[in-house]
């Protein structure tokens, strides 16, 4: 009986391990994950401005979405007449772990399940970046 009680304690123990490990792979997860996403916008707006660039107009895409009302965020500009496209499919905004939410046209947030790192857009020379060293900036950037 007395050995029943330390097996089920040492599974406890090594269960609690497990969970405690797993949470952390999921934030890495999230990281690696915005670390695709940020890559891949940033080659859309590269991709976008050098198809203007074809038709003569040097400038770089205004904002990213629509509108911050939009659910789906990175795909252009929304205009009506002569619309700038960025990814076919965007990001689905949400608030939780893992995803992307939009403050303005030029500001965005990314939850990584233990931090919340805002990313900038200048539409004057085309970057999306976040503050060097706040918050999660370094490990998703680098």
């Amino acid at each position: 009986m007395i050995e029943l009680i330390f097996v089920i304690i040492i599974l406890g123990v090594l269960a609690s391990i497990a969970v405690s490990k797993m949470g952390s792979a999921t934030n890495a997860a999230n990281i690696a994950n915005a670390r695709s996403n940020i890559s891949a916008i940033r080659s859309a707006i590269i991709s976008e401005r050098q198809s203007q660039l074809i038709k003569g107009i040097g400038t770089y895409i205004t904002k990213l979405t629509p509108a911050t009302s939009s659910s789906m965020l990175f795909t252009g500009d929304g205009a009506t007449t002569n619309p700038r496209t960025l990814l076919k499919y965007g990001l689905t905004k949400g608030s939780a772990a893992g995803q992307w939410s939009i403050v303005n046209n030029t500001t965005y947030k990314f939850n990584s399940g233990n931090d919340t790192t805002t990313f900038t857009y200048n539409p004057a020379n085309g970057t999306f970046d976040c503050t060097a060293g706040a918050n999660e900036c370094d490990a998703l950037v680098h």
